[in-house]
């Protein structure tokens, strides 16, 4: 039993790296919760233990930064956002400065997998109209989301894991790491401007009309009131989980939208996979494997290598609830390597991140694919500096 233990974890962090099993239609939520129930079948956890293994603050947490999100994208924030962007650069090198910078900053306020699904087909409509190549400004898109991103607990569903996990404050969690992220961002902008000329450009841009969507500014300024609010009760410490709950309570008290599109909107199979992974992760403690990666991750060097070849290998939120066992609660230091380490490594290939995934699925459904190897010359260097930056100013 202990060696078919053995092979169900192997397949299933195997399932979670590649985003798929061969021959099966089954996607990483599936993945997880499929090794999960096999784990509980061979009685390697029973379905208390595993129960008892859901965090609920991450799961809640997660949950009400989904249903905010989903009501400001019915409101039009993220558009409008994107229009306010679009309408101050002035040049090609303008425009490439405020999508980096814009994106980053919408990213670590909200969970950066939105900013790509939203961005994404606006950024290539906007690009073909003004006769601009797409990939360099969907490679800072992708950049950015994983930047910015760093930068807060809201940023990111790690972030999310980390801050749940090690109770560091939302503003202690943003001091510490938000120069990381606007360091990295202008990092980004600096390799673009090298690898493509033609955003070296000063050249005024042709004036562009208003981007064409629907404004509802009274759920815009309810949404917006909720977010400040929330955002006051994180600075405040007040506990994140509860805060955000109760925003989506405010949220779901609604006359203009029914119950039933907020709940469209929410990532289901990304809670499923979370829940999943707890699951799979009380299975490796149980079993004595986490032993084995002790001596590696023994190290602050140590710890941000094996953090980065796993956010690589398993994707990032599997190596987090995997390695966040390693750290001691009182460790900060260590916790904000983890969280920033696991973020900063997806940036490395395409297959990194999800957001890298989102833009680069859009991008091929309108005809300019980004290949691994584009994506490569880029994210590898971006990701080796960043890492280097992050790790000196977490340890200064």
């Amino acid at each position: 039993m202990e060696y078919l233990a053995y092979g169900v974890l192997m397949l299933t962090y195997l399932g979670l790296g590649l985003g798929y099993w061969p021959g099966y239609r089954m996607n990483r939520a599936a993945i997880a919760l499929t090794g999960a129930a096999f784990l509980i079948a061979l009685g390697v956890l029973d379905f208390e233990k595993a129960w008892q293994a859901l965090e609920p603050h991450t799961l809640g947490f997660l949950f009400g930064v989904m249903v905010l999100n989903a009501h400001l994208g019915y409101a039009g924030f993220f558009q409008l956002a994107l229009n306010w962007l679009v309408h101050l650069a002035r040049s090609p090198l303008g425009l490439l400065v405020w999508l980096t910078f814009g994106t980053g900053i919408l990213s670590a306020l909200f969970l950066n997998d939105t900013i790509a699904i939203l961005f994404t087909p606006l950024v290539l409509a906007l690009t073909r109209s003004l006769g601009l190549p797409p990939v360099p400004y969907l490679l800072a898109l992708a950049g950015a989301t994983n930047l910015g991103s760093v930068a807060t607990l809201t940023g990111n569903p790690q972030n999310i894991v980390v801050g749940s996990l090690s109770r560091i404050g939302y503003l202690d969690f943003a001091a510490a790491l938000a120069p990381v992220a606007l360091l990295g961002l202008g990092v980004q902008v600096g390799l673009l401007y090298l690898l493509y000329p033609a955003l070296r450009s000063l050249q005024p841009l042709p004036a562009l009309p208003p981007l064409r969507f629907r404004l509802q500014r009274a759920l815009l300024f309810k949404g917006l009131w909720i977010t400040l609010a929330l955002l006051s009760a994180f600075l405040l410490g007040y506990p994140l989980a509860q805060a955000a709950l109760i925003a989506v309570g405010l949220l779901l008290w609604s006359r203009r939208i029914r119950s039933e599109r907020f709940f469209m909107r929410v990532d289901w199979e990304l809670l499923v996979m979370f829940s999943g992974l707890f699951m799979v992760t009380a299975a490796v403690k149980d079993l004595g494997l986490l032993g084995l990666l002790e001596p590696l991750a023994s190290t602050a060097p140590g710890l941000a290598g094996v953090t980065a070849l796993l956010s690589n290998l398993i994707s990032n939120v599997p190596a987090v609830l995997l390695l966040h066992h390693l750290i001691p609660p009182g460790d900060t230091q260590g916790w904000l390597l983890l969280a920033a380490t696991s973020t900063l490594a997806g940036n490395l290939t395409l297959l990194g991140s999800v957001a890298n995934l989102i833009v680069a699925e859009a991008a091929r459904r309108e005809r300019h694919p980004l290949s691994f190897w584009e994506h490569l010359r880029f994210g590898l260097p971006l990701t080796l500096v960043t890492l280097l930056l992050a790790y000196g100013w977490i340890y200064r």
